[in-house]
């Protein structure tokens, strides 16, 4: 059994990765919060779940159609998206507060139709921070080689940012240095903060396929851990790269944390709390959904897993090269296939609002 004040005790937060107006109305997130939770995360596919499986948003929907009938569909998905960042930041603001501003943000991502335009991203972002207007709001932007220009000009800007959809070293190297360059412009450098979303189990799960393919003996060894490896380089290079650049900035700027994300275990057959319990380690942050903290609280153990095992790190990409696996050609898929996802989520979305807004009207 653990408890995640105890992992506070190693250096690492605990965000939830789960948002849902009844759970902010009720005593759901206060209870997670007085368990230790210390911020929240979102995407649009969250949402679409969230929307779609409760009548929690009816009442709003409804009273969003009878006083503005004329707005468009995107419009009330903001309306009802940033008032659940709202409401969960303002529940967490305490904890924004007595942590200095390091824990008790809640992340919202802008669209991810717009993932490969940095303009519009940009404007979207700053539209999203002026709109929400919680100091503890982190916009989320998408990685890719179009985000990286707007995590430089958003922390130069004081705003907050969580650069998701990392999978590899070599893109959270650059995210990481978008984000020092930012600060190096930035005049609200004492209070602009930022995490770097690393997603970890969809990787096992494209690349365990390949390996259970290829079947041989050192293929099938190799499931289950490259995932792990990559988390752990992108720790080194953190390690040894922040700290010092971060004292050469004048101010009191924050680091940017490494985030573990996608850690719901994807395989049956892997231990249920497997990219929590190896990836435990100082200045992280690990963003669990609901059924990952209860197993984590239930039979979780606190210890430092995260720092050392290089070797053998990189000795299982070499291994992974040497059977024929590229991880450049899969990172690279997984990053198009997490963009694809999002924007299934966000259309599945509006599509669910336009639906229940139809049936309202119609039985009126």
């Amino acid at each position: 059994m653990a408890t995640i004040p105890e992992l506070g005790d190693v250096g690492q937060s605990m965000w939830l990765d789960s948002i849902d107006r009844r759970m902010l109305v009720g005593e759901g997130l206060k209870s997670f919060i007085r368990m230790g939770i210390s911020g929240v995360t979102s995407n649009p596919t969250i949402f679409q779940q969230a929307i779609a499986a409760s009548a929690a948003y009816d009442d709003a929907i409804l009273e969003l159609s009878r006083t503005n009938p004329d707005m468009d569909i995107e419009t009330i998905y903001e309306w009802l998206t940033v008032r659940d960042v709202q409401m969960a930041a303002d529940l967490l603001r305490p904890v924004h507060e007595e942590s200095g501003g390091r824990d008790g943000y809640v992340s919202l991502e802008v669209s991810p139709r717009l993932a490969h335009d940095t303009d519009a991203t940009l404007l979207a972002a700053r539209h999203l921070w002026q709109v929400v207007n919680r100091p503890n709001l982190m916009i989320k932007v998408p990685a890719t080689v179009a985000g990286l220009p707007v995590v430089e000009q958003l922390i130069a800007e004081g705003i907050n940012v969580n650069a998701t959809l990392l999978f590899s070293v070599e893109r959270y190297v650059a995210v990481a240095e978008a984000y020092l360059r930012g600060l190096s412009n930035c005049a609200k450098i004492d209070s602009v903060a930022s995490v770097a979303s690393f997603f970890v189990s969809r990787i096992d799960s494209k690349v365990d396929k390949i390996l259970e393919t290829i079947g041989k003996p050192a293929a099938l060894a190799l499931r289950g851990r490259i995932a792990i490896a990559l988390a752990r380089l992108a720790y080194d290079h953190y390690k040894a790269v922040m700290p010092f650049r971060l004292a050469e900035i004048s101010g009191k700027p924050r680091p940017q944390r490494l985030l573990w994300a996608s850690t719901g275990t994807k395989n049956p057959a892997y231990p249920d709390i497997l990219y929590v319990d190896k990836l435990i380690g100082p200045d992280t942050v690990t963003t669990v959904p609901q059924e990952t903290l209860e197993a984590f609280v239930d039979h979780g153990t606190i210890h430092s897993s995260l720092e050392g095992k290089l070797d053998r790190a990189r000795l299982d990409l070499e291994t992974l090269k040497g059977l024929g696996v590229s991880i450049e050609t899969i990172v690279g898929e997984l990053e198009e296939e997490g963009v694809a996802k999002f924007e299934a989520s966000y259309v599945a979305a509006l599509a669910t609002l336009e639906e229940k807004r139809l049936f309202m009207k119609q039985s009126r």
